[in-house]
C-alpha cells in the first residue's frame, strides 16, 4: 500500500545556493522560512528564501517548497518515495531535504501546476 501524505506549501520562493567547501556560513542564510545548510567535502549548499541570497552568489532560484505534514517515525518506509515517484516518472526535477522531524520537497515554480495535479492523482493532499 502506498503512503498518502499531506503536504503544506510554504510561502514565497526559495533558492539553492552553492558556496565553496571552506566558506563560512553567511549571515544571510539564516532567518525566517525553511533553511537547510549542508556542508560536504566538495561544497557548502544553502536552501533558503530566494530574496535573501545576494545576486553575486551562485544559485538556482524559483523553487517552491512543500513540507510533509508528519510526524513520521524514522523506521517508517515509503514516505518520500510515494511523493517523488509520480513526479520523477513524469520528468519533473525535485529536491528533497530531510530533517529530524520530517521532509521537505522543492520543485520548480514553473512545474507547480503539474506537481499539484500529479500528487493529487497519487492520492496525496496538498494544503
Amino acid at each position: 500500500m502506498t503512503a498518502r501524505i499531506r503536504l503544506k506549501q510554504l510561502p514565497r520562493l526559495y533558492a539553492i545556493s552553492r558556496l565553496e567547501r571552506g566558506d563560512a556560513i553567511p549571515g544571510w542564510a539564516d532567518g525566517p522560512g525553511f533553511v537547510s545548510i549542508t556542508r560536504t567535502d566538495d561544497e557548502l549548499s544553502i536552501v533558503c528564501l530566494q530574496d535573501r541570497v545576494p545576486d553575486a552568489v551562485r544559485q538556482d532560484g524559483d523553487w517552491v517548497a512543500f513540507k510533509f505534514e508528519g510526524p513520521f517515525a524514522f523506521g517508517e518506509t515509503g514516505i518520500v518515495l510515494s511523493v517523488i515517484r509520480p513526479l520523477s516518472e513524469n520528468g519533473l526535477g525535485i529536491v528533497v531535504v530531510s530533517t529530524f522531524d520530517g521532509d521537505h520537497l522543492l520543485v520548480k515554480a514553473t512545474d507547480q501546476a503539474a506537481v499539484r495535479r500529479l500528487l493529487a492523482e497519487a492520492g496525496h493532499t496538498l494544503l
